[in-house]
């Protein structure tokens, strides 16, 4: 299993709930870490689609122009408990837009700025992306303390888990790059 420590950050890799965590809003998540430092973290849920509400129908709200009928949907989920009224797009690392994207990696940027939809609306966004509603957030020390109460695995973030995958199935596949079967899983914690 792949060692995490909290000095090296957690910026772009994925969480993944454990059992037992006590928190339902987090059961069988899968967060990708956008940010991560002493002042704390922000991530996106990347596994829990809203499937009533419909990205063409965010566009019309938001008066932007839709998208032409080949465009393929963008999904929306359910991206944390926090600012749930306030959108984040997680994105593949080609779409760079303007100074408010926030380049995690060479391969994952997260912008929350209205260009991204007009883009993604005339065709000219990210190759790859999701919208999130609300993003999950740790205050300073936060985080870590869970890490340690067993609250959260962590692991690498590959492109085909975050965007390609099905959503019912990325908990699962997290789990499945540690080597883990998650009928193997404890909810308690203990210590060597």
């Amino acid at each position: 299993m792949q060692a995490q420590h909290p000095q090296d950050g957690l910026r772009g890799k994925l969480l993944i709930a454990m059992p037992g965590m006590g928190d339902p809003r987090f059961e069988h998540s899968v967060v990708y870490i956008c940010a991560h430092s002493d002042d704390g973290a922000m991530g996106l849920i990347i596994n829990k689609p809203t499937p009533e509400l419909k990205f063409s129908d965010l566009l019309e709200q938001l008066q932007i122009s839709p998208p032409p009928a080949e465009a393929p949907e963008v999904l929306v989920h359910y991206g944390g408990p926090v600012e749930g009224g306030r959108g984040f797009v997680l994105h593949t690392g080609d779409y760079t837009g303007n100074s408010s994207t926030l380049q995690v990696d060479d391969r994952f940027g997260m912008t929350a700025t209205l260009d991204v939809l007009e883009d993604l609306s005339q065709g000219t966004g990210p190759r790859r992306c999701f919208l999130a509603l609300g993003y999950a957030g740790w205050g300073p020390g936060q985080l870590e303390n869970e890490l340690q109460r067993n609250g959260w695995l962590t692991c690498d973030a590959a492109p085909e888990l975050v965007f390609e995958a099905a959503a019912e199935q990325k908990w699962q596949m997290a789990l499945g790059t540690l080597g883990i079967d998650p009928l193997m899983l404890s909810a308690t914690g203990g210590r060597a």
